[in-house]
């Protein structure tokens, strides 16, 4: 469509609906509604930065990335509700880089408290300080934060668009705009007259918006329910474009390899092999590594591989058990958080029964299915990069600053991507692609890694140890004091991203642990940070990821040390915390057929994380099948307060719930010689679907906010899936993956 085409490079049109600022905040700046990135060619309107409409019909602009979570779909379905137009009438088209697109939730999900006990109050000023993403330019796609981010605007961008074009529908007929209904794109007026939306978009986009009433749930049409995904026809086609399918007129290709000993220097290299194969063009220096342009993917990858490079020692600790001693040695440091800490652990009465467990999970690597990828074009004053990404602010100010200009002046096109879990956010693949780009000026190049480059040059989910003790007496919780030990991910992300330097507890460290909502007397959480520079970051349910395993297999030990069984034990803990926590856990009970017993062969877990506002309740069950161990089936109950569209919720909880069995079963990453070992999906199994368990999932709206979707079904899931070998084998295993510890079927 041409006005996309339009989207200004240096100028802005300033967009009068108010729909992205005038929040409560006593800074005249935050205040300020963000310039409206889009610039319209004659004939069409951009009516605010999220609803662009012109004579082809509405386009959605949308500040979120598609990677395979629905987040484009439901969006729309925000804007069609109360544009009054149905699913199909929108299209969606992921907008530029702009502060207009700043992501409002991320902030207030940063507040220092546990949330499931966060007040209405609370939950307000944090909806306010979420405007501060604005001056952070925090245009990211993460943290399951898309919905809670766009319940409120989308549905503001699209009333304030209908009522704009009843406005002018009035003006136009003489009609005061109450005596105008909309209906399927049209305005009509009370003799029937229809105006199609599209014929009045130019006149409606000098009219400054009237102040819009949303629509009472009670109304919706499409919100919901479970929505046809927006994406599907072209995923199913084979059109829809991916990065990896970028393709430009006169591109080339390139290849990556960087030094596997992670943080070591380049010695030296000798290329002349490479140089003289068929279709290689250059080979390009950048420092720790080379990159090969060729003329297609395949040669530059194995021109890359024939050159002979001498490599640098890594400055980390050469293998896995140097990294844990490490890691271990952070218990002895003061903690740098203690973000709970109730009644007093080291008073116990008399007769109580104590119990003690050590804990540890290893780095993990995204592996996403498409590997990392970017094409990036530098013409001398201008940068074009094309990706898919979760942080198009963060990549163009990267970018920009490698290319020696404006941000300006570089443009980021965010593409369909097949997998982020957080592996996007990075900025790495985009700034390797524009020190390609510099060396070959006008043309376009494409710049894939190898899975073997993606594999050992990931910024990993952070290896964790934890230490708890614990008390129950009479059946019942006394005390639970944890300790945590690992790498921060969040401070080394937000250093790479906006340069924040490392300080202040790290609530991320220890999520999944310090915020769990069991009332239990005396309760204290402390973190620690290792002494390590290994390259982590967010992977999918960060904190969560370890402190669920961790937490709620302390939990199970609890309930074993007093003799209950463990779902009636967790019940009992969060019905007097956490109402929906304790619905979750009954759902999933009377899902599950919970019985306490389970017949020779048979073993069955209960595993719960709050995470994200959301909490998830899950029951695994596995069989014996001759000696191999099977998942045969999983129930899962979640409480998203608001479900918007329960097909894409489900297959979020079951996408989370399989990514958290993949780590709990088989997934590592190991070092030897600095350097990691799995450089393939051989070396790095996942679930497949022979050995995903037949799953039911249950959607309940009893919270009262808005929780998150996309991360909270993995938590639980590695602890549900321990417990469950336990009740079959009578085996704790308190170490990942489990493969380490039980025969699993692969």
């Amino acid at each position: 469509m041409a006005s996309i085409g339009k989207i200004a490079r240096r100028t802005f049109l300033i967009g009068s609906a108010a729909i992205v600022g005038g929040v409560a905040f006593g800074v005249y700046k935050v205040r300020q509604p963000a310039p409206n990135p889009l610039q319209p060619a004659e004939g069409e309107a951009a009516l605010n930065p999220f609803v662009l409409i012109d004579r082809q019909g509405i386009t959605l602009i949308s500040p979120r990335a598609e990677m395979g979570q629905g987040v484009h779909t439901t969006w729309a379905a925000l804007i069609a509700e109360e544009l009054d137009v149905t699913l199909s009438d929108v299209r969606v088209l992921h907008g530029p880089a702009a502060k207009a697109y700043y992501n409002s939730a991320m902030v207030a999900d940063a507040l220092p408290n546990k949330g499931y006990d966060i007040t209405d109050f609370q939950h307000t000023v944090g909806e306010a300080l979420g405007v501060l993403g604005k001056l952070a330019n925090l245009q990211v796609t993460g943290g399951s934060t898309s919905m809670k981010d766009g319940f409120i605007r989308m549905r503001e961008a699209g009333a304030t668009a209908r009522e704009t074009l009843k406005q002018a529908a009035a003006n136009r007929l003489n009609l005061s705009r109450d005596q105008l209904k909309t209906e399927n794109g049209h305005v009509i007026a009370p003799d029937g007259t229809r105006l199609a939306y599209t014929d009045l978009a130019v006149e409606a986009a000098s009219i400054d918006p009237p102040e819009v009433t949303l629509r009472d749930a009670r109304d919706w049409r499409l919100l919901g329910n479970t929505q046809p995904r927006v994406d599907m026809l072209a995923k199913s086609t084979g059109t829809a474009e991916f990065g990896i399918d970028v393709r430009l007129p006169g591109m080339k290709f390139a290849a990556l390899r960087i030094n596997p000993h992670l943080g070591g220097a380049m010695d030296g290299f000798d290329a002349s092999k490479a140089e003289t194969m068929p279709g290689v063009e250059k080979i390009v220096d950048l420092g720790t590594g080379v990159a090969v342009i060729a003329r297609n993917t395949w040669l530059a990858q194995k021109a890359a591989n024939a050159i002979d490079i001498a490599w640098g020692a890594s400055p980390h600790p050469a293998d896995s058990a140097a990294i844990f001693d490490r890691i271990a040695e952070a218990f002895e440091t003061k903690a740098n958080s203690t973000m709970r800490d109730e009644g007093d652990v080291s008073a116990l009465p008399e007769g109580a029964v104590t119990l003690d467990a050590e804990y540890k999970v290893p780095y993990l690597a995204h592996a996403t299915m498409e590997p990392m990828n970017a094409t990036a074009l530098y013409t001398g004053d201008a940068l074009d990069i094309w990706c898919g990404n979760q942080s198009p602010t963060f990549q163009r100010a990267t970018c920009a600053d490698l290319a020696g200009l404006d941000e300006d002046a570089v443009s980021i096109h965010t593409t369909f991507m097949g997998g982020g879990f957080g592996r996007r956010g990075e900025l790495d693949f985009a700034a390797y692609a524009t020190r390609v780009a510099l060396q070959m000026q006008g043309t376009p190049v494409q710049l894939t890694w190898s899975r073997e480059e993606d594999m050992t040059h990931d910024f990993y989910r952070p290896g964790a140890m934890a230490r708890f003790r614990g008390a129950v007496k009479d059946g019942s919780a006394l005390m639970l004091d944890g300790q945590v030990a690992g790498q921060s991910a969040a401070q080394q992300a937000l250093n790479r991203w906006v340069g924040l330097p490392a300080a202040g507890p790290d609530k991320v460290h220890v999520d999944g642990a310090f915020n769990q909502p069991f009332a239990i007397p005396n309760y204290r959480i402390r973190g620690h940070l290792a002494d390590l520079d290994i390259p982590v970051g967010f992977w999918r349910s960060v904190g969560a990821s370890f402190n669920g395993f961790f937490h709620d297999t302390f939990i199970d030990e609890m309930a074993n040390a007093a003799g209950r069984d463990p779902l009636d034990f967790r019940l009992e803990l969060v019905r007097a915390e956490h109402a929906p926590s304790a619905k979750v856990l009954e759902t999933v009970r009377d899902m599950a057929g919970w019985t306490g017993q389970t017949p020779e062969g048979v073993g069955r877990g209960v595993g719960f994380t709050y995470s994200f506002g959301t909490p998830v309740a899950q029951v695994i069950e596995v069989v014996d099948e001759n000696g191999t161990i099977r998942i045969a089936k999983a129930w899962i109950a979640c409480d998203v307060g608001i479900a918007l569209d329960r097909g894409n919720l489900e297959a979020q909880m079951v996408g989370g719930m399989v990514y958290g069995l993949s780590a709990a079963c088989f997934e590592e990453i190991t070092f030897a010689d600095g350097a990691v070992q799995q450089v393939n999906f051989p070396d790095y199994e996942a679930i497949r679907m022979h050995t995903a368990p037949i799953t039911e999932v249950a959607i309940l709206e009893t919270n009262a906010h808005m929780g998150g979707a996309g991360e909270p079904g993995t938590p639980p899931a590695m602890p549900a899936l321990g417990n469950a070998l336990f009740d079959l084998t009578g085996t704790r295993a308190r170490e990942l993956p489990f493969s380490r510890s039980f025969d699993l079927l692969i």
